[in-house]
């Protein structure tokens, strides 16, 4: 393997502006979303058509109040200034509890009922009380199976990837990809470990993090990083910042994957070679490097391409799957993403996608390059998985005439 290039202050080009009615409108969703995340489903439940009794109606109304004024005041606590983690726990937890509340509040209050009426069962009260049931079940059910999801090993998702211009001698190379860890207020040290355990059973040649460590800084959740180190593979371990390095001393965290024997790849890459065959390792800072006024951080690609041979082909890393314009307009071959989490709680994917252009999954972007966006190894926020598994991803490199594993969609 060899280092070909420096970390230096880039010029890349800088962010693609937001554009369209509902990008500018979901700049107005964190001052409506609590307010409709906690009354829907206290509408839904409790005011439409059920007749509770008075006591009920009253303690049920109690509960969606305390729920919808302590989830922003946890939530500011965990995540603002005071970075709290009780407060962050409770608040995750309290958000990701009332997405699903609302979700299902929404499907059964509409569709259930609907299928109640035209099957005539009951009059409006006993329609009403069955839906009521209904959502706190179905929610009841996700939630604490999204709980074991989310805290859980992830599962090996293997495949194959043919990349037309790789060669020969390079056939046949391992790469695992592990991205958004994101270690927190949930002491995770031991699902860490295991986690690393799970990776060095792939053997892999190449083994990638994607970025998005951590919530919180380097010093403190160093305990949780630290199982890191013990990672092994047989040509190296790189790394490239996400956005949330970049809401928490991203640069401390670029020291520490250094320390543990991680290569960061700031705007830079390495070498594989086999036999005369070669391919580019490259990483970028993630997209939001720029505006986070630390020196030299951005997300530079041809900073990280320079000294590379263009007939050679190239593995990208770069945290979000809207880099990919940029590294199809450079023909890039492969570039490997997170950031999304698959969505984490169905159907909040449908935001996703308004910003992204991949959800999950091996996609092709124009005539040469193909986009790997993993689901994530950890989980953001709400300690909860929901139809979005985590993953672990191996990925054998194939050079032409090889079978490949899943066809990738194309983009649109």
């Amino acid at each position: 393997m060899t280092d070909t290039s420096e970390t230096r202050p880039t010029d890349g080009a800088a962010e693609p502006p937001e554009a369209g009615g509902l990008r500018r409108l979901m700049r107005y969703i964190p001052l409506i979303a609590p307010v409709l995340l906690w009354a829907v489903p206290c509408w839904v439940l409790l005011y439409g058509g059920q007749h509770w009794p008075f006591p009920v109606t009253l303690a049920g109304t109690v509960v969606f109040a305390v729920g919808l004024i302590t989830m922003p005041l946890a939530m500011m606590r965990g995540h603002g200034r005071r970075q709290q983690d009780g407060a962050a726990i409770v608040g995750d937890s309290l958000l990701g509890s009332s997405w699903v509340l609302f979700t299902w509040s929404v499907l059964l209050g509409v569709l259930l009922r609907l299928a109640l009426v035209v099957a005539g069962v009951g009059d409006g009260q006993d329609r009403a009380r069955i839906v009521t049931w209904a959502v706190l079940g179905v929610a009841a059910v996700l939630l604490a199976w999204g709980f074991v999801e989310a805290r859980r090993v992830p599962r090996v998702r293997r495949l194959d990837v043919e990349l037309p211009r790789l060669g020969a001698r390079l056939d046949g190379t391992r790469v695992a990809l592990i991205t958004d860890t994101h270690y927190g207020p949930l002491d995770r040290a031991r699902w860490s470990a295991r986690v690393c355990e799970t990776v060095n059973t792939l053997e892999a040649d190449l083994v990638c993090h994607t970025g998005d460590i951590a919530d919180g800084t380097a010093e403190r959740r160093r305990a949780q990083a630290a199982p890191l180190g013990t990672v092994r593979a047989t040509r190296a371990r790189v790394y490239v910042t996400g956005n949330h390095e970049y809401y928490s001393e991203a640069q401390g965290w670029v020291d520490l994957m250094d320390e543990l024997g991680w290569e960061p790849l700031r705007n830079r890459h390495l070498l594989l070679e086999s036999g005369g065959d070669t391919l580019v390792v490259a990483g970028v800072d993630d997209v939001t490097a720029e505006s986070s006024g630390l020196a030299g951080h951005r997300a530079h690609l041809a900073g990280a391409l320079d000294g590379a041979d263009p007939d050679h082909p190239v593995l990208l890393l770069a945290h979000q799957p809207k880099f990919i314009d940029r590294a199809a307009a450079a023909g890039i071959d492969l570039q490997l993403s997170g950031h999304t989490h698959g969505g984490q709680i169905w159907p909040f994917h449908h935001l996703v996608r308004v910003d992204q252009p991949a959800l999950a999954g091996l996609s092709r972007h124009g005539d040469r390059t193909l986009l790997y966006t993993s689901r994530g190894t950890g989980f953001w926020g709400p300690p909860f998985r929901v139809f979005a598994p985590s993953e672990i991803t191996l990925l054998v490199l194939r050079s032409p005439g090889r079978r490949s594993g899943p066809e990738p969609t194309t983009a649109s």
